[in-house]
């Protein structure tokens, strides 16, 4: 799978056009197995440049998951960035705003959560569910939907400029498949703690999801902070996938080790 034939939201792009499967159709056993091997391969490498990115604090790294409910959103921080140390990286999760968060712009907690130098930031969902929600379940009208997407596109063009690199990851399931892996939680007692009914509620709006996601990558994919559309009907190649594009993203800024101190040189360690 080459990541440059992975599909980048462009102008005109259409989310009926892209597949939540990958090309070559049902997986199989070994293949899978194969797959999962890539992928872990490849969150060493990733967790080896974290490491430097760490070290030097030249870089923040900003990944962006959104997708459907059972997209697989912690299952792509588990297999993409489960080998990194916990030091210099954390998962940012926002769900639905509390009360003190209500009464700021609903940028502010966002804000918060944005990666320092040499820090490595997930966030788990994200400031676009402040659009996609409000306006699937009409909370917000066009106009101030319009807004919000000139705001969001403000705020990571000033985050890129202040040295954040941005990753936007959609994880594009079908509605078959989401409802194959609702169907499995519910059958796994020891998936419960998983389900929530809440998830059947928004189910019911798949359509108005599928065309509030299309507005809103159309509108806010830049070069300085890209959307990837991830097929995620099969959760090895959406990790690999995942993993392909921010490994080759990390490659690009040449991180390297800050050079030793020459004093260090006359020290002795008894």
């Amino acid at each position: 799978m080459d990541s440059a034939a992975l599909r980048r939201v462009k102008p005109g792009w259409q989310l009926k056009d892209a597949d939540a499967r990958m090309a070559d159709g049902a997986e199989q056993a070994e293949a899978k197995a194969a797959e999962k091997l890539q992928v872990l391969h490849m969150a060493e490498q990733i967790a080896a440049f974290q490491d430097k990115l760490y070290a030097g604090k030249q870089h923040k790294l900003l990944i962006i998951l959104q997708g459907m409910d059972t997209s697989g959103k912690d299952g792509t921080v588990r297999a993409v960035f489960g080998q990194i140390h916990p030091l210099g990286a954390r998962t940012a999760a926002f769900r639905a705003p509390s009360v003190a968060e209500q009464e700021h712009d609903y940028l502010w907690r966002v804000h918060r959560e944005v990666p320092g130098s040499g820090e490595v930031v997930i966030f788990n969902r994200s400031h676009y569910e402040d659009v996609l929600v409000g306006r699937v379940h009409q909370r917000i009208g066009q106009a101030e939907c319009e807004r919000r997407y000139a705001q969001i596109r403000d705020f990571e063009r000033m985050l890129a400029e202040t040295g954040t690199v941005i990753l936007k990851f959609f994880l594009h399931i079908s509605r078959q498949e989401q409802k194959t892996r609702l169907e499995e939680r519910l059958a796994d007692p020891d998936k419960h703690w998983k389900f929530d009914p809440q998830d059947l509620l928004e189910r019911a709006h798949w359509d108005s999801y599928q065309r509030a996601y299309e507005k809103a990558l159309s509108a806010t994919d830049a070069d300085h902070a890209p959307w990837y559309v991830i097929p995620a009907d099969s959760k090895t190649r959406r990790n690999l996938a995942v993993a392909r594009i921010v490994l080759e993203k990390l490659a690009s800024l040449k991180l390297r080790y800050p050079p030793g101190n020459p004093d260090f040189r006359q020290l002795k360690v008894e």
